[in-house]
């Protein structure tokens, strides 16, 4: 079996799917896809004839192409399912989803490098980062608070195994602090983050540990 995944090391919709195919032991290439130079990888012919959205993560399975990193991490989780990466318990997947569409759905579409590349030609120099930290302390409010009622004894947010919301959480914790977003009004997401920085599925897809990586 051929396992392929198109990649920036920086993307973090790539980190997430990364963290899946290591958790699930799958061997995998990646070939990289520079989003910033020369105007973006992403727009060249022969990677949208791969992904017409110009996007990554692309995973291609022998010949069989996915895109969107929540349809690939769940396709994963289908198709090989130990470890899982959601509860058993309902009402636990609920919750676990939850926070991963908090992330993918409300926090991260708000500062992808399409939405921040335009910020910074059409509107004034400050604005790039000002715009991502307030989305960010927005959205991660919402998941400290989710994960304050849910529990604060779990290593991580749905007990002391990673499932997918530590999959969303981890990459865009790592974003934040690119973007010198503060962390001390969210110390339960930095516990979860530090606590996730030990395990080695998620050192492995790490962006500094990536071939590309700058």
């Amino acid at each position: 079996m051929s396992v392929v995944l198109y990649s920036y090391f920086r993307s973090s919709a790539a980190y997430r799917v990364r963290i899946a195919l290591n958790l699930k032991n799958i061997d995998y290439d990646i070939h990289p896809v520079h989003l910033v130079r020369n105007g973006g990888e992403q727009y060249l012919d022969k990677f949208l004839a791969i992904n017409p959205q110009g996007r990554v993560p692309v995973l291609v399975i022998d010949d069989t192409v996915m895109t969107q990193s929540t349809a690939i991490i769940e396709y994963l989780d289908e198709v090989y399912p130990s470890p899982a990466l959601l509860p058993q318990e309902p009402h636990a997947r609920a919750f676990v989803r939850s926070l991963a569409q908090v992330i993918a759905c409300d926090i991260h579409p708000l500062n992808n490098i399409r939405v921040l590349n335009y910020l910074e030609k059409h509107c004034a120099m400050d604005t790039r980062g000002n715009w991502y930290q307030h989305w960010v302390q927005e959205g991660f409010a919402t998941v400290e608070a989710l994960l304050n009622q849910h529990s604060r004894a779990d290593r991580f947010c749905c007990g002391n195994q990673l499932s997918m919301a530590d999959i969303y959480l981890v990459p865009q914790v790592f974003n934040a602090l690119r973007f010198d977003c503060r962390m001390s009004q969210f110390p339960r997401i930095q516990a979860i983050y530090d606590n996730a920085l030990t395990e080695q599925v998620v050192i492995d897809a790490a962006p500094e540990n990536q071939p590309d990586a700058e």
